[in-house]
């Protein structure tokens, strides 16, 4: 059965641009809001005085600085990509404080009124690479269920968690886009063709490392850093300067090497002696996991161990390919007006009532265990 989108989107409106001074005033006048611990259970809303970055600008660790190169690219018109699911868990545990928090600066420093699309993913979205692999993200199922029971959300409240994201998203004039049976990342990946062919250029916000392999002049990540409390940008310069290859290796380099986070088995489980320094060299002088395989089927391509495990293990490299690499296919369409400049008016009162909102529920979370208890 086919899979059908499920988009909602508030209608946008264009007010006047406000200076960025105004912008973190209004956000900085929800620090009259009590903030109160992790452990009571209350959402902490903190904000940094400083703009960062600046449009101009790219974030490289602690510091700014311009890049001259860049003028170019900056003068195109920003597209941001929220992959909200991973927002909306601290560690390993469900947090709609953490969305509150993240989301907050994401819209006050980051974002400010660019457009932004927020993708979730999809029920059974991992399906179709467990098929592939069974232990695909297994990992983190396992991880999930080592949470003690009084920490995990009941499924009907974490549905009730995941309306009251949706509806914060669309009273801040954010598309939402869910396709069933597709993962966030796949929909990202799918749009972002679409958008870079209208000449935009993309940010796509998440911490999901997988996005690394879309990285190009018009593609950059921001991800948020809890050791530091902000957003921080990553680039093509950083991917380069990171990994000493470009982002087209990415994907071919992590199919050889595996990937433990996500359960995705490296070649070295079969031959130990097959490393990073290997795969770098062969994959620079061949420029893709296709090309080397396409090299190794009718010619020595490397020392004798590294020859031998690209013919004996070629069909488990290709696997690890399709299971890792992003779809860029799903059946959604980018609408024209998810590219308006954002209203941003509400957002300061809009986040003040949903902070309050969780304030209030998660106290009479508490108040029911207390009685419980007695």
């Amino acid at each position: 059965m086919a899979s059908h989108p499920q988009i909602q989107y508030a209608p946008f409106s264009l007010p006047p641009r406000n200076s960025r001074t105004q912008k973190v005033k209004t956000w900085k006048s929800l620090l009259s809001l009590p903030s109160l611990s992790h452990n009571q259970a209350t959402a902490t809303c903190k904000f940094n005085s400083t703009l960062y970055p600046p449009k101009n600008e790219i974030c490289d660790g602690e510091s700014t600085e311009k890049k001259s190169e860049d003028n170019k690219i900056s003068r195109k018109k920003r597209v941001f990509f929220l992959d909200v699911n991973p927002l909306c868990y601290k560690g390993n545990i469900p947090s709609l404080d953490s969305f509150a928090h993240w989301i907050s600066l994401f819209f006050s420093q980051v974002s400010l009124d660019d457009p932004v699309i927020a993708v979730f993913d999809g029920e059974n979205g991992n399906d179709y690479r467990r098929q592939l692999l069974p232990s695909y993200k297994a990992n983190r199922r396992k991880l999930s269920q080592q949470v003690p029971a009084s920490q995990r959300f009941p499924r009907s409240s974490f549905g009730r968690s995941h309306k009251l994201t949706l509806y914060f998203l669309q009273k801040c004039n954010v598309p939402v886009v869910k396709i069933e049976g597709h993962e966030a990342d796949d929909v990202v990946a799918t749009l972002i063709e679409q958008v870079l062919q209208r000449g935009y250029r993309v940010v796509i916000a998440s911490p999901d490392k997988d996005f690394k392999q879309l990285i190009s002049e018009d593609v950059q990540i921001v991800m948020p850093v809890p050791e530091l409390d902000r957003w921080s940008f990553y680039t093509l310069k950083h991917y380069i300067a990171q990994y000493s290859c470009d982002p087209q290796s990415d994907l071919s380099l992590r199919c050889i090497l595996g990937d433990e986070v996500d359960g995705v088995p490296g070649i070295q489980h079969f031959v130990p002696g097959f490393g990073r320094k290997t795969a770098l060299k062969l994959l620079k002088k061949h420029g893709s996991l296709d090309n080397l395989l396409s090299a190794a089927a009718v010619r020595t391509v490397g020392r004798q161990y590294a020859q031998e495990a690209l013919t004996n293990y070629a069909n488990f490299l290709r696997r690890n390919y399709e299971v890792l690499s992003l779809k860029k296919d799903i059946d959604v369409h980018v609408e024209e007006q998810w590219l308006s400049r954002r209203d941003t008016r509400n957002d300061s009162v809009i986040l003040g009532n949903f902070v309050n909102l969780l304030r209030e529920k998660q106290n009479l979370c508490w108040q029911n265990r207390s009685h419980a208890m007695h």
